[in-house]
This record gives C-alpha cells, structure tokens and sequence, in this order.
C-alpha cells in the first residue's frame, strides 16, 4: 500500500508525466568544446561553393545531456544564440579566433504543454526584433508562435493561427524571419497547399509549400497565405531576411542510409507578398564531398558592407551527426 501510495503522490505532483525519460534540461556549470571544421575535408583550401564563400567554422561539442538539436539561431556584433528543438537556449560571445566565451546555458520559461517530453518544446524556429530584444519561436506540433520578453526572461504570449491549423504535426513552423519592414514570414517544412487552392500541377503542388505573412507582430493576427515551391525531394529548414527584403531559404534533404544535405536559396523580395508563389534562385548546396549534415538553422548578418550567413546544424543527439556552425559570405556578384 505504501509503494501504491508513493507511485500516486508521484503521479500527483509530477506535471505531464506518462512514463516516459524526462525533458533534458540544462543545470550547472555550462561547458562547450569546439574545434574547426574545414568546407571540403580532402580540399582544406577550398573556400568557394556556389555563391557563397567559406569564412571558417567550427563543430560544438559538450558532456552536458541537454547539448545538442540547434535549430535555429541569432547572431548580433559577437553575440550568438543557438536554440535547440528541445527548448534549450546557449549563448556566448565568439570572436576571429572562433574561441567561446561568457557562456550561458538556459531553458525556455514556458511553452506549450507541460515541458515534460521534448513534443512540448519543438522549438524548431527563432526571429527577434533588435530593436527591442524580444525574441519569437515558432513550435511545431502545437503549430503555435509565442513571444518572449528579452534574454527569454518570461513568455508574454502565444497564438496558434487558423490558417497554421492543419500544418503537419512534424512538418509545422520550421521557418520564421522577420523582414526589415516590421512582418513576419513562417513557411511549413513540409505542408502542401491545399488543393482546392493550387491552380498548378499536381507534381508542382508536391513542391508546395504552404506559408503566412504577418504585417507586424503574429501574436496581433491578420496573417494572410502564400505558397513557397520547393526543390524537388527537399522541405523547408529555416528562412532569413535581407536587408533588401529579400529571403533566404535553407532547404533539407534526407537520403537512404543515412545523408543530409541542404540547399541555399534567394528569394526575391517581390515574391514575398499574399497570394503569390515565391521561389528561390540556388545559392549554393552543401552536399558530399564537402561538409553536409542537417542544417536547419540560418542567420544574417552584416561585415564591412558583405552580407554574412551564419548555418547551425541540428545533430539529433544522434552519434552520428554533428553540432555545426558556419560562416559564409554572399557573393551577390555571383547571382544570376
């Protein structure tokens, strides 16, 4: 009787749980490795893939069980932000030696469900205004946007769209990126537009995707549809804006046994708008022999007046993936 007594009091008192491994969750000290990585391992020298030039990067590695599954990312000065599709946020500064400091391990105050099993935290995308610091992370599942208070101090809202409703429950808010203007674009990684909607083909519908454009803040609805086209066997990873408006799209293909590989697009500005089918110009594809893995996040930065892409690889807390982080430097002379 006491052992059933005890097992009630845990069932009681414990939010969520259903017999399952807990959530990890970062506690103590923060700790993080780092090496370097080369853009083609038989070719060190290469720098050039596409349009886009190799700037260096490194592979992250930690003891800490939490460690791991980044996809998404901010980059502000020297100041990175990785979150991970667990929940789980690090931040340090990093300079030209690649060398981590001031590190800072945290956990999402809140988000949907009761944050027992990682279904309750798939933080799969990121966007924050720099002017205000607050930061939006799209959850897939849930198919629910909520906003955080700066340095994700507290959560100050959520919405879960109507349009956004019947998005797959694996395949939902994979990318979120706010424009220069103030709006906001989410593509699905892997939602279809609906047929009754698609004037196109039924082969060019499987490369749809479906997508919302917000005028200002998601959270103050208004999100009107348009439709992203996708590379054949490819699905939408993450997006990010530039400062001309325009989008980059990092797509993600997976191949039998085990292969990622991802491709950059451009999107033209014009094309961002309701109703429309955007689709992107290849800037380059990250694919053997060089260094491929499964990119799911993207950031854009600015460096003496080059356009920077920083790319952060999702691992899976598999042994056998990897951590990434890249730097790229977009060579518009390069674009067709």
């Amino acid at each position: 009787m006491r052992i059933l007594l005890s097992c009630l009091l845990i069932l009681a008192l414990v939010p969520g749980w259903t017999g399952e491994q807990r959530l990890a969750l970062f506690a103590g000290k923060p700790q993080m490795d780092v090496h370097r990585v080369d853009l083609d391992p038989r070719d060190p020298s290469r720098r050039r893939v596409g349009a886009l030039t190799y700037l260096g990067g490194i592979a992250l590695t930690s003891r800490l069980p939490a460690f791991g599954g980044y996809s998404s990312l901010t980059v502000t000065g020297d100041r990175f932000l990785l979150l991970s599709d667990g929940g789980n946020v690090i931040r340090f500064r990093m300079g030209a030696d690649w060398q981590p400091h001031d590190l800072r391990f945290s956990n999402l105050p809140a988000g949907p469900g009761t944050g027992w099993q990682k279904e309750d935290r798939d933080s799969e995308s990121l966007a924050v205004d720099p002017k205000t610091g607050q930061f939006w992370v799209g959850f897939e599942g849930y198919n629910q946007i909520w906003r955080y208070a700066p340095d994700f101090a507290r959560a100050e809202g959520r919405v879960a769209p109507h349009d956004m409703k019947d998005w797959p429950p694996n395949g939902g808010a994979e990318s979120l990126a706010r424009m220069p203007d103030g709006r906001f674009v989410t593509i699905s990684e892997e939602g279809r537009v609906r047929r009754k909607a698609w004037r196109g083909s039924s082969e060019s519908r499987r490369n749809s995707r479906q997508a919302l454009i917000s005028p200002g803040d998601p959270l103050k609805g208004h999100a009107r549809r348009f439709a992203y086209r996708v590379s054949p066997h490819h699905d939408v990873a993450d997006a990010a804006a530039l400062p001309d408006g325009s989008l980059v799209v990092v797509e993600r293909r997976f191949r039998l046994p085990f292969r990622f590989s991802n491709r950059i697009m451009l999107v033209p500005a014009a094309q961002i708008a309701p109703g429309r089918v955007a689709q992107g110009q290849l800037l380059a594809e990250l694919d053997s022999p060089l260094i491929h893995d499964n990119f799911e996040g993207v950031a854009v930065t600015q460096e003496a007046g080059a356009t920077i892409l920083w790319l952060v690889s999702d691992d899976n807390q598999l042994f056998l993936q990897r951590n990434y982080l890249l730097k790229f430097r977009l060579e518009r002379g390069a674009i067709r």
